[in-house]
């Protein structure tokens, strides 16, 4: 029976992490060395490579991303044990990883996390902005923030965010110099601001109306995968941008940006924090999940 030591297997999911035996060491606490010489050790009793070495970089093998996969949930769930333990005799305490693109951290930012890490000093978040639609459990993550039509099935939603309205949006120097579209079709004729995710996939144009639908692959001079790069381009003059409403609600009564095809515009169902279903979440993410619903309850 082989044999591999909580140590070992912790030292292994660090290097794994952070892509590197330095970055893992600091990470641990320990040398590189003894990084190395323990790893040598556990490949040895497993008769496996776990990572292709290169003097500029660690890479897991296919036998080495095998184990990781199995590995790190359960290293995880271990982890979320003890601190349970402890903080039941002591105040909360853990850590939460959450992914979500910039806009969708910025209510909670504004209305949930201020009390809540007033509340609970000992949890710490950790908030990584990123436009793509991350697999949260592959990637280390304890929970996302997605639109409600986006979050994977197996997944608890709890959502918190109004229902998001699209709008075509152009500046009044840009309407100067281009005419209004009047129907969605005349769209394609226009200079148009695009949105692409960071899987390369760009963000096609749905406008709706009376139940009439209408799927327009605009083309225009930019394309970008940021929503606050893509707002400052229209008001600039570029061209019409695709947003959601309530980030150019300012702009339109200030007058800086004029709503096209207002009638176009469909609903979407709004953010939700989500996190595995068959995964016992820690406490902290329990804690934090708790004030989100809390905080949406308020906005009904």
């Amino acid at each position: 029976m082989i044999r591999a030591g909580l140590p070992e297997l912790t030292a292994f999911v660090a290097i794994a992490e952070q892509r590197s035996f330095s970055g893992a060491a600091r990470v641990l606490g320990v040398s590189p060395s003894a990084l190395s010489h323990s790893m040598r050790g556990l490949e040895s009793r497993l008769e496996l490579r776990l990572f292709n070495r290169t003097t500029r970089s660690v890479a897991l093998t296919e036998a080495g991303e095998q184990l990781f996969k199995r590995v790190q949930p359960l290293l995880g769930d271990l982890e979320c044990a003890v601190n349970d333990v402890t903080s039941e005799r002591n105040s909360p305490s853990g850590s939460i990883r959450l992914s979500a693109s910039e806009s969708s951290f910025k209510p909670l930012i504004r209305h949930v996390i201020p009390q809540f890490v007033q509340d609970n000093p000992q949890i710490h978040i950790e908030c990584i902005a990123d436009s793509r639609l991350v697999d949260i459990v592959a990637d280390g993550f304890d929970a996302g923030i997605r639109l409600l039509d986006d979050v994977p099935r197996d997944m608890i939603a709890v959502r918190f965010g109004p229902d998001i309205r699209f709008a075509a949006v152009a500046s009044p120097d840009y309407l100067a110099r281009h005419p209004a579209p009047i129907a969605p079709h005349d769209l394609k004729a226009h200079r148009c601001i695009r949105f692409r995710f960071a899987s390369g996939t760009l963000f096609r144009w749905d406008l709706g109306h009376l139940g009439r639908t209408a799927s327009i692959d605009v083309d225009g001079p930019m394309t970008m995968d940021n929503i606050n790069l893509m707002l400052e381009a229209a008001l600039a003059g570029i061209g019409i941008a695709w947003l959601p409403e309530h980030q150019v609600a300012e702009h339109l009564q200030a007058g800086s940006l004029v709503h096209l095809l207002p009638d176009w515009g469909p609903y979407y169902p709004g953010a939700c924090l989500y996190y595995p279903a068959n995964r016992h979440p820690p406490m902290a993410l329990r804690l934090f999940a708790d004030a989100v619903r809390e905080w949406a309850r308020t906005q009904e």
